[in-house]
């Protein structure tokens, strides 16, 4: 019997391909194969909100392709991701190719040759919730999209747009922003006694720094500076001892494996990975990966999951493998098992490793070194996960330091490794907390103790503001406030920044001037869609279609009915426009007009204020830097994806181009280009040339 296999990815279908042999064909869709029109609405308003699906343009040459392979097989499976979208791409495969059969839909949690032959022997028919949720969040998304987007353009700038997650994710950044603009730092005090045991030498060594925490045998927080120097004048002539001494010992659970959100939050946190380059990785991984001198192959499950569940098999066969490689007591007697937050849909395993063969080490030089470093990170968290207890010796001593006035109290705390348990796994390069030893470098204490001062430290500090948002930070928040789902956490990111509604301050999001507009905009008109606590019960509604307890015309008809009156609101009476033109010398040469500088979505450009009699336009570039190849000014662009970049002015003639923010003139010492850097909330323009290091702090404007 001849066998075709559909899948999304070309590059999932090779790995499948050189699993299966020339038994079966492997082909892909190149993902979603039908959508609705990008120029029109799409959706028949009239008649419950029933979206108009065409094949997409792009796409026909691939499903005439696909129409003349199926004829060429007795039996066709899809095997589109096991997931909402992944559904709703066979429902369309099935319908623009003409499939007759109804359980020819295959799924599998990894790609391996057992798992894809095992979900052949178990076809089943393509899951209309799970499409109806799909569909009800794509028609959700392309009325806010159409219906709010013009009203932006209009109001704010050329090219603006509105989306339903990703406006509830910009607010709370710009809420964020100015929580930190409306900080008022406040003073503290850090206080400690640096001490030697009586009758030791008096060396680096055998120093104890034990931190203030009681004045007047009460808790204290020293606010004020004459505080500080009050309690410093008490250190200087106390008599310290030890009054008592408390030892003991502690446990540390491993963290549960990976779910998609967690991923992106360790990527980025641990490697450095934004959200967008770590599912990219990640993606890979699942699909294949090139193993030099093997080929293709997947190497983790799913990577697009809310779950921490683990397949009972899997995990039995992890705690054979724990047994054989670290010895019995570090496999716990039965496996681990974490619990699933209640908001999870827990429709697929926990992120892990296909084969705990494959482990890191073995395909170092094998692979590409991001594909590594993500393996390596999903890897040893989940085999850290289905591991026993780390367990520590604890030491807290206290100190009475004896004053003329009220008693002084400190504390000192230490703690050292019993037991490695699961952090047997990471390596001695490892930064978690639990492999430092505090314990091995103090000295044995017992009550009775007395000690010397050599030092009090006295030092000013200031309450900081809460930080801006990261990619892990952002992520771990949308989580936590329900706002969008696994698969869309890297696609809302990266979306708010191409709008240039956000832009990077190091590692950090901070709103743009523009993101921020938009943002009060939304809030003032369309209150609904900046609605954190309404944008999350949406989506538990879409879970709930997903599972057969919603019916998705309804909760369309309901959701857009609510939004409907601000949609005409705001069109009717939607304030000033937020961005006017501004009036220019440039003289258009086809009406005599002086041109306007207006925006658009690719950035500034000189028009014709006579338009749409007179639609003469011109390119406008804002000038940033000076170009070290030619000293011709440094433009601000837009590529054709909407990525911002750095180019000369002169271009063809000089070639110059970064994508780093220069500053707006050269090194003074070398003469390099300077680029603007941001960290902890301070502009600096640091030289580019390595060698030069030269770094200047701007001056206020």
């Amino acid at each position: 019997m001849k066998q075709l296999i559909i899948v999304e990815s070309p590059h999932k279908a090779t790995t499948i391909q050189n699993y299966l042999g020339q038994s079966y064909k492997v082909v892909a869709s190149k993902g979603h194969v039908c959508d609705l029109p990008q120029k029109t609405l799409g959706i028949d308003m009239e008649h419950d909100f029933e979206p108009q699906y065409i094949i997409s343009p792009e796409k026909q040459k691939t499903i005439d392709y696909l129409v003349k392979e199926v004829k060429k097989y007795d039996r066709v499976y899809l095997a589109t991701d096991p997931d909402r979208e992944g559904e709703a791409i066979s429902w369309h495969l099935k319908n623009c190719l003409g499939l007759k059969d109804d359980k020819i839909r295959i799924e599998f949690n990894e790609i391996s040759k057992n798992a894809v032959l095992k979900a052949m022997e178990n076809p089943r028919e393509i899951n209309d919730d799970l499409v109806n949720s799909q569909q009800a969040r794509r028609v959700l998304d392309r009325l806010v999209g159409y219906k709010i987007s013009p009203i932006l353009s209009r109001r704010i700038k050329s090219g603006s747009s509105a989306g339903r997650v990703q406006s509830a994710a910009l607010k709370m950044i710009v809420e964020r922003e100015n929580e930190i603009r409306n900080f008022v730092p406040e003073e503290y005090w850090n206080m400690a006694a640096m001490l030697y045991k009586e009758g030791d030498k008096r060396v680096k060594a055998n120093l104890i720094k034990a931190n203030l925490v009681e004045y007047g045998k009460k808790k204290i927080k020293v606010e004020k500076g004459d505080l500080a120097d009050e309690i410093a004048s008490l250190m200087q002539n106390a008599s310290y001892f030890v009054d008592a001494v408390k030892k003991g010992t502690s446990t540390s659970r491993p963290a549960p494996p990976f779910t998609t959100s967690t991923l992106q939050q360790e990527a980025n946190h641990k490697l450095g990975m934004s959200s967008d380059r770590a599912m990219r990785v990640a993606q890979q991984l699942y699909e294949g990966v090139t193993i030099t001198g093997e080929g293709q192959h997947a190497l983790v499950t799913y990577i697009r999951t809310d779950s921490v569940r683990i397949s009972p098999d899997f995990a039995a066969k992890t705690l054979h493998y724990v047994k054989e490689k670290y010895g019995d007591k570090f496999a716990p007697a039965r496996p681990n098992i974490y619990k699933t937050s209640e908001k999870a849909q827990d429709a697929h395993e926990a992120i892990r490793p296909i084969s705990l063969e494959r482990t890191p080490e073995s395909l170092k030089d094998k692979i590409d070194r991001d594909s590594y470093r993500l393996y390596k990170l999903i890897y040893e968290r989940y085999l850290a996960s289905q591991m026993t207890a780390a367990e520590f010796y604890t030491m807290t001593v206290h100190i009475t330091g004896e004053t003329t006035g009220k008693p002084l109290g400190f504390a000192v705390k230490g703690k050292s490794v019993k037991f490695k348990g699961f952090t047997a796994v990471y390596t001695a390069t490892s930064d978690k907390e639990e492999d430092k030893d505090e314990l091995g470098t103090m000295p044995d204490l017992k009550e009775g103790d007395k000690f010397e001062l050599a030092e009090v430290v006295k030092e000013q500090k200031f309450t900081t503001p809460p930080p801006r948002y990261n990619d892990a930070t952002l992520i771990k928040a949308l989580e936590e406030n329900g706002i969008g789902r696994p698969s869309t956490y890297a696609s809302i990111i990266s979306v708010i920044a191409k709008r240039e509604y956000t832009e990077k301050q190091g590692k950090n999001l901070a709103p743009t001037q523009l993101g921020e507009t938009v943002c009060q905009y939304m809030q003032n008109y369309f209150p609904t869609v900046m609605d954190l606590s309404f944008t999350a019960r949406l989506e538990t509604k879409l879970d709930l279609v997903a599972e057969g307890g919603e019916e998705w015309h309804n909760l369309v008809k309901v959701y857009y009915n609510h939004l409907a009156k601000y949609i005409e609101y705001a069109s009717k009476t939607g304030g000033p426009n937020l961005m006017p033109a501004v009036e220019t010398d440039v003289v258009c040469e086809k009406c005599g007009a002086k041109m306007v500088i207006k925006e658009g979505k690719h950035g500034k450009f000189l028009s014709c204020p006579n338009y749409p009699k007179c639609k003469n336009i011109k390119n406008i570039h804002e000038q940033v830097g000076v170009c070290p190849k030619c000293g011709g000014a440094i433009e601000k662009r837009v590529s054709k994806a909407g990525k911002t970049f750095y180019g000369c002015a002169n271009y063809p003639k000089c070639d110059f181009v970064t994508w780093d923010l220069p500053a707006p003139h050269l090194c003074p010492k070398c003469g390099s280009l300077m680029n603007v850097r941001t960290r902890n909330y301070e502009k600096k323009y640091v030289c580019a040339n390595s060698e030069c290091k030269h770094v200047e702090t701007p001056s206020e404007e």
